[in-house]
């Protein structure tokens, strides 16, 4: 493990972010043997006139007019809004002056960072970058670390808004890093084309919400008069991640099941055909905590894909959220999802997703479900980021500091 280090993490995500982040994950494992300060993005002028009124950006702007802009968030751990504004550009072209003014910001960010390195004594850091190709796109040079991480997480030049300079600065920046984790093989192989020490290092999950030894949860009353078997999926409901049309042909040529959907819809479910069939059953967004209240009684979990630039590289948290709770799961086959292919049933089809969640429904049983938990239990962020600190290892074995 990497122990006894001073580590500075800056990312996409700021730490009050309400979802999932895998990156402050990773930087809570990292803080239990090492000191680190977790960097928010900072904020730039339009970002901040647009959303001027929003209470986050409100509590941001008056604590980075503060000295309490370097906030302890538990033992090891810091957490730096940066007081220094930054330019809004991912709207010029790509030349000169676009290079010119992000070199400015990235020293914004840089001198930042440096103060907060001196309050804390922070020396000879490891730089751990959670995707943030062009804010921190010069950091390596100007903050000088040890050790430079670049962390890949998603398929982000599928998304246009990083695509237009991130097809130039993204493999730059990954050429530069002393190495590049990525938390599935797609991902890995795709940063492999840039910088040969690119590792696949796993993906961690806090597990400790669905956890079935707490014993079953009480059946939630919407879900308590769907007719069974019940055949779920819990997430956000987005045409671009689920295949609509595999779901509409899927529902409608399976009367005898019932689906249920648990998330926020996008326009495209809510107007779609689904909600004309009456085994389809939309429940709307859910409390985090109660969400194993509906896992718990599905008689088939599943994750219905669209394969896409996005989706092809993702680490769907969710399956092993599923398979936690000893659930059999029908997902789309995508080359990240072959490290499930002995636990998950899969397909790319709407008659191939029929067949399998048939015979999902036919083989479940206890001994199934105790072999699905196991194996999801064991990606945790400890092992994720002891899979880091061997790539680490591996890439600086023999140097001397």
């Amino acid at each position: 493990m990497i122990q006894n280090r001073d580590i500075v993490v800056v990312g996409l995500q700021p730490w009050d972010i309400k979802i999932g982040s895998n990156c402050k994950n990773i930087a809570l494992e990292l803080s239990r043997r090492n000191r680190v300060l977790y960097v928010n993005a900072p904020v730039d002028r339009i970002t901040r006139l647009r959303l001027r009124k929003e209470p986050g950006m409100i509590h941001r702007m008056q604590v980075r007019r503060t000295a309490e802009n370097l906030l302890p968030i538990a033992d090891n751990l810091w957490n730096l809004y940066p007081k220094r504004l930054i330019e809004s550009i991912n709207w010029m072209p790509e030349g000169f002056l676009y290079r010119a003014v992000n070199r400015r910001n990235n020293k914004r960010l840089a001198q930042d960072i440096r103060e907060a390195m001196a309050t804390l004594g922070f020396k000879d850091i490891i730089l751990f970058n959670d995707s943030d190709m062009f804010r921190s796109f010069y950091l390596p040079e100007l903050l000088k670390p040890d050790i430079s991480i670049y962390y890949s997480r998603d398929n982000l030049m599928a998304v246009p808004y990083f695509m237009k300079h991130g097809r130039r600065m993204e493999p730059a920046l990954m050429a530069k890093s002393t190495l590049v984790s990525a938390n599935s093989e797609y991902l890995a192989d795709l940063a492999r084309e840039h910088n040969p020490n690119s590792f696949y290092v796993g993906q961690g999950c806090d597990l400790s919400l669905f956890d079935p030894s707490r014993g079953i949860p009480e059946l939630p009353a919407d879900l308590a008069t769907i007719k069974r078997p019940i055949i779920g999926y819990i997430g956000a409901i987005l045409s671009y991640r689920l295949d609509l049309p595999l779901l509409v042909e899927l529902c409608a040529r399976h009367p005898e099941w019932s689906f249920v959907f648990v998330g926020k819809e996008d326009e495209a479910f809510a107007t779609s055909e689904l909600h004309r069939l009456p085994n389809v059953h939309f429940l709307g967004l859910k409390k985090e905590d109660q969400l194993p209240s509906y896992l718990a009684h599905f008689d088939v979990a599943m994750n219905p894909q669209s394969i896409n630039g996005m989706t092809e590289g993702n680490y769907p948290r969710k399956i092993d959220e599923y398979l936690a709770m000893g659930k059999p799961v029908v997902a789309t086959a995508t080359k990240t999802m072959s490290m499930f292919r002995e636990h998950v049933y899969m397909g790319t089809t709407s008659a191939e997703y029929a067949d399998l969640i048939a015979r999902a429904l036919r083989e479940n049983g206890a001994e199934k479900a105790l072999r699905r938990m196991e194996f999801a239990r064991g990606h945790t962020w400890e092992n994720s980021v002891a899979a880091i600190s061997a790539a680490v290892e591996k890439v600086t074995a023999g140097r001397v500091r």
